[in-house]
């Protein structure tokens, strides 16, 4: 059997932001419409280490694809000066079930999970939206703000993380970066200063309890929430949950998973008749998004399948046509 190896520079070069966006966009169109097989992820907790891994398969019918994310998260990690998120997509061929490709995982979930919030921020923020608030200076902070500067003319950010040091990391690598990222990136001093002049705010933590207070987020603010995905962690106020438009990647997946929806859920805050709508459904212009500027609209998300699938499976069809990545006979 012939297995396909495709490296992380490999995947950078064929996946610019604006790409990826577009393929999150119609891959949850496709789970928001019943034309993909998701099944809720398997989530294995590895209490000892204080860890948890979780394996994550998907079927796209409109697009033939097929594969499985494996996904870990140790936040010890950072005690280690290693990355927290580790992770392996394996794409397999529809057709005949044999396993095609493996690739990392752990650069393609960042990107994918920018680019979702990515095509949130363009369907729901505000078209003036110009300051963005980054909560997490790691891995998935830097694609977030990417994927944001890629649909709204951003002009200044702002980014708090508990640990200064790299928050002022972050600051100085996203000044050089280029691009649509503006070089006025600045440290937040507080919360509070990162809130409360942004018009996008992107939380990317793996904080238990939230990162913010309700009282500081401006009018017509819009919330990306990508940092909490077990039912009893969240980033976001209950305050907030409560008062903002609610729009999520999976409703089925969120109601199993999200901490930021399930606790106000559960202390009679919300119900699950509030979320408006998913994301895949603002796509296919089924569902509206924003009705007005001065609204709060939340987006939360868990991570799907689906976004991984569709992301590899364009990198591996890409890459088998240039002869990038290397093939093994295994």
């Amino acid at each position: 059997m012939k297995l396909r190896i495709i490296a992380t520079e490999d995947i950078r070069r064929l996946m610019p932001m604006a790409r990826t966006i577009e393929i999150v966009k119609q891959a949850l169109a496709q789970l928001s419409s019943g034309n993909a097989d998701v099944p809720i992820r398997t989530q294995l907790d590895v209490t000892r280490h204080e860890g948890v891994t979780l394996f994550m398969p998907a079927y796209l019918n409109n697009t033939d694809q097929l594969g499985l994310k494996i996904v870990s998260v140790f936040p010890r990690n950072l005690e280690r000066e290693i990355p927290t998120i580790h992770a392996l997509i394996t794409v397999v061929d529809a057709a005949t079930g044999r396993p095609a490709a493996v690739m990392n995982g752990t650069y393609l979930t960042a990107l994918r999970t920018g680019a979702v919030s990515g095509a949130a921020t363009e369907l729901l923020a505000r078209s003036d939206a110009s300051v963005v608030a980054i909560f997490g200076a790691g891995v998935q902070g830097r694609t977030q703000l990417e994927a944001v500067c890629e649909v709204r003319n951003i002009t200044k950010v702002l980014v708090f993380d508990t640990n200064r040091a790299s928050a002022q990391a972050y600051v100085e690598e996203m000044r050089e970066r280029g691009g649509r990222i503006p070089r006025d990136v600045a440290v937040a001093a507080s919360p509070r200063e990162a809130v409360q002049a942004a018009d996008v705010v992107c939380t990317t933590t793996t904080s238990n309890d939230p990162v913010f207070a309700d009282a500081a987020l401006a009018v017509g603010t819009h919330i990306n929430a990508v940092g909490a995905f077990t039912p009893d962690t969240r980033e976001i106020p209950e305050a907030t949950v409560r008062r903002a438009r609610l729009f999520v990647d999976s409703r089925e997946a969120c109601w199993a998973e999200a901490g930021d929806l399930i606790i106000p859920r559960d202390n009679g805050l919300i119900s699950e008749d509030d979320i408006q709508a998913e994301l895949g459904e603002l796509v296919s212009g089924t569902k509206p998004g924003r009705s007005s500027d001065e609204e709060i609209t939340l987006f939360k998300s868990v991570g799907n399948a689906v976004q991984d699938v569709a992301a590899a499976g364009q990198v591996f069809e890409q890459a088998t046509e240039l002869g990038l990545g290397t093939e093994l006979e295994i």
